[in-house]
């Protein structure tokens, strides 16, 4: 694959120190961005979110789905940087071993 040029470097005199700053060409002009291909997944999204909206309201503690989702979310985030553990583990510890 052949590299393009895209910019070019330009000289400039700061605080009369002489630096190198690279100018990157004009981006291409912006086109009509066109959502219609999308337009099903975003439906979808917002009826999700509606029904989990309409479900949370008619709960006693509705923060407890968030914090299962905070720890579920730090255990993907962990298994991504090597760690084996599941959610299971990470509720089995905290209800065992954190303190209060």
């Amino acid at each position: 694959m052949k590299r393009q040029q895209t910019g070019y470097f330009e000289t400039k005199s700061i605080g009369g120190e002489q630096v190198r700053a690279f100018v990157p060409d004009p981006l291409p002009p912006k086109d009509e961005l066109d959502f219609k291909y999308l337009q099903h997944s975003l439906d979808s999204a917002n009826f999700a979110i509606g029904r989990l909206d309409s479900i949370t309201s008619i709960l006693p503690e509705p923060w407890l789905i968030l914090y299962t989702y905070i720890r579920k979310e730090a255990v993907l985030s962990s298994q991504i940087e090597g760690t084996q553990s599941t959610l299971s583990d990470l509720m089995l510890f905290e209800l065992t071993q954190a303190p209060g």
